[in-house]
C-alpha cells in the first residue's frame, strides 16, 4: 500500500502568512477553492506558463507581459487551469493597478483561485518563506511515517492484540479511531472513551459520511489482502491537515493487514468485539446504557426488541454463530473468559421467544460436533439494562449443570427452575460453612488413596440420576455387579448408607458444594 508524502500548505493556508498579510490579499475568483493543496510557488510572467508546470503550483505574477491583451489574460488563466495549477497570485502595479476584470471572470470560470495583492511586496520572500515551510512539512512528515511504522510494527512483532495497535494510532491521530467490516459494523474502537461513545451514538450518520466523502476530518482507509477488500479503518474527526491523516490512516491499514496475516481473520475480529460487548455486560462493569452505542454500532438490533441471554458450555462461538445465520436470528456470539459462550439474540416484539430459543437449541443439537449440547437461558428481557442480569443468570444456570447433562436428562434449554438445589448450592459456594460441610462429609473419598478418589465420578453420577443404579452402570459402562462393589467401597469410605434417604440427601449437597467449588 503505497502513500504519496505530499503533504502541502493549502492556498487558504497560505494567505495566512504574516508575509502575505502585510501584502493585502485579495481573492477576487474561485474562493470555494481555497483548500487546494499548495505543492510549490513559482514566479511566472509568460504567457504560455501552463508548460512549464506539473500542477499544485502557486503561481505568482507581475502580469507585466499580459497588459493591454485581454485574449493573453484569458488565456493566461486558461493555461493555468490546463496545468492544474492550485492559484494565482497577481501583484497591483503598473501592468495592473486594480484587478483585472477579465483574467477575474475567466478565473471564476475556471474554478482557479485568483489573490491580488494591494501592497506587492518581492515575490522571492514568498517563495522562500513557503518553499521551506514545504520542505519542513514533507520530512515532518517523513519522520511521523516512519515513527508510526516503527511503533506499529513493534507491537505486531511483539504480538500485542488488535487494541493496542488501534491504541496506537489513535495516540498519533489525537482523535477516535474505528476498525469496520464492509457492512459499517464495528469491530474495534480506540481514543478517549467520551469521544468515541459521542462517535458511536451517531454512528450510522457516521458510516454513511465515513463511506463516501472525506470532509471534516472522517479519514478512511481501506484494508484488503489477496484481492479481497474486508474492512476499514476511519479517524473520526481528524484535526490535523488532511495528507497527514491520510497517512495515519493507511500506515495504520498496513499494520492491520499484517496483523491479520500474522495472528487471525478478519472473523475473529468479530468475534474480540462481541465478546468485549457480551464481557463488559456480564461482569457490570459498565452500566449497560453506556453499552448500547457500542451493541449498535456492531450490528445488533436494539430499538424496540426483546433480548434472550444464552451460555453454551464448551460451545464453538464460530458454529454457533453460523446456525444463528442460518436461521436467520439476529444476534451477538463470543466465548467468555471461562470457555463457555454467550449467545445474546435480539428479536423483534412480535417473535415468540421460548419457541424461537427452544428451535435453536434443537437445531444445536441435530448438529453432529454439537450432540448433548445444553443450552443454558434467562427469561426473554424487554428492556436492554436488564441483559446484563439475564446473561449472569444464564451462566449460573450453565455452570450449575456443568458436566452433569447426560446424569440429569435435561431439556435442551435449561432455566433456573430446572436447576433447583443445584442452582442454591452454587450460590452459597463461597461460605466457609458450606465449603467445611463438604470436606467433612466426603473427607473419606478425597483424602483417600487414588483409588478411593476415582470413586468420586461414580457417586457424582449415581445421585445425579436419582440414585438409579441401571442409569449409573449404562454411563459408566460396567455391569451391575461392579456397580455393586463400587457403590459399596463408596459407603465404607464415607461411612453412609447410601440407601437411606437422608444420608443420601446429605452427601448429595456436599458433593454439589464440592463440585461448585472447583469451578
Amino acid at each position: 500500500m503505497a502513500t504519496a508524502l505530499e503533504p502541502a500548505l493549502s492556498v487558504r493556508q497560505v494567505l495566512t502568512l504574516d508575509r502575505v498579510l502585510a501584502g493585502e490579499p485579495e481573492v477576487v475568483a474561485g474562493a470555494g477553492h481555497l483548500d487546494r493543496p499548495v505543492r510549490w510557488v513559482h514566479v511566472a510572467e509568460a504567457p504560455d506558463v501552463g508548460v512549464m508546470l506539473s500542477g499544485g503550483e502557486m503561481v505568482l505574477t507581475t502580469g507585466v507581459l499580459l497588459a493591454g491583451d485581454e485574449h493573453k489574460q484569458t488565456e493566461y488563466i486558461r493555461s493555468l487551469h490546463r496545468a492544474e495549477a492550485a492559484a494565482v497570485v497577481l501583484g497591483l502595479g503598473r501592468a495592473f493597478p486594480v484587478p483585472p476584470d477579465v483574467m477575474r471572470r475567466a478565473a471564476e470560470r475556471c474554478g482557479l483561485p485568483m489573490v491580488v495583492l494591494h501592497r506587492p511586496f518581492p515575490f522571492a520572500e514568498l517563495t522562500e518563506e513557503v518553499q521551506s515551510r514545504l520542505v519542513r512539512r514533507k520530512f515532518a512528515a517523513v519522520s511521523l511515517s516512519e515513527s508510526v511504522r516503527t511503533a506499529l510494527t513493534g507491537l505486531i512483532t511483539a504480538c500485542a492484540p488488535l487494541q493496542g495497535l488501534l491504541d496506537e494510532i489513535a495516540v498519533h491521530a489525537g482523535c477516535p479511531v474505528i476498525l469496520t467490516n464492509l457492512a459499517h459494523r464495528v469491530l474495534a474502537t480506540a481514543g478517549e472513551r467520551s469521544a468515541v461513545d459521542d462517535v458511536l451514538r451517531d454512528w450510522e450518520r457516521i458510516a454513511r459520511q465515513a463511506g463516501g466523502s472525506e470532509g471534516d476530518g472522517w479519514v478512511r482507509a481501506e484494508l484488503s489482502g489477496g484481492g479481497e477488500r474486508w474492512g476499514r479503518i476511519v479517524l473520526c474527526g481528524y484535526r490535523g491537515d488532511h495528507p497527514i491523516g491520510r497517512l495515519l490512516a493507511e500506515r495504520g491499514a498496513e499494520a492491520l493487514v499484517l496483523h491479520r496475516m500474522l495472528h487471525g481473520s478478519a472473523h475473529s475480529w468479530e468475534e474480540q468485539s462481541a465478546r468485549g460487548l457480551l464481557t463488559d455486560l456480564v461482569s457490570g462493569a459498565v452500566p449497560a446504557r453506556q453499552l448500547l452505542p457500542r451493541a449498535r454500532a456492531a450490528g445488533l438490533p436494539v430499538n424496540r426488541r426483546t433480548f434472550v441471554p444464552l451460555v453454551v458450555r464448551d460451545g464453538d462461538p464460530v458454529h454457533l454463530d453460523r446456525v444463528l445465520r442460518l436461521l436467520g436470528l439476529s444476534g451477538l456470539v463470543a466465548e467468555l473468559a471461562d470457555g463457555a459462550a454467550a449467545v445474546l439474540l435480539s428479536l423483534a416484539r412480535d417473535q415468540d421467544a421460548e419457541s424461537l430459543t427452544a428451535h435453536f437449541a434443537a437445531r444445536l443439537r441435530t448438529e453432529h460436533q454439537a450432540g448433548g449440547t445444553v443450552v443454558a437461558a434467562a427469561d426473554a428481557r424487554a428492556a436492554w439494562e436488564e441483559v446484563p442480569e439475564g446473561l449472569r443468570e444464564a451462566r449460573h444456570v450453565a455452570d450449575a449443570v456443568a458436566d452433569h447433562s447426560a446424569a440429569l436428562d435435561l431439556p435442551p434449554v435449561v432455566r433456573l427452575r430446572d436447576v433447583h438445589l443445584r442452582g442454591l448450592v452454587r450460590l452459597l459456594r463461597d461460605d466457609p460453612h458450606v465449603q467445611s460441610f463438604a470436606e467433612r462429609e466426603l473427607d473419606g473419598l478425597l483424602r483417600g488413596r487414588e483409588t478411593e478418589q476415582e470413586l468420586l465420578p461414580v457417586l457424582r453420577t449415581y445421585l445425579a440420576t436419582g440414585r438409579n443404579k441401571s442409569r449409573t452402570a449404562q454411563l459408566h459402562h460396567v455391569s451391575r455387579p461392579a456397580l455393586y462393589r463400587r457403590l459399596e467401597a463408596i459407603q465404607a469410605c464415607l461411612g453412609v448408607d447410601l440407601d437411606d434417604f437422608e444420608q443420601a440427601a446429605s452427601v448429595h449437597i456436599a458433593l454439589l458444594a464440592h463440585d461448585a467449588q472447583q469451578r
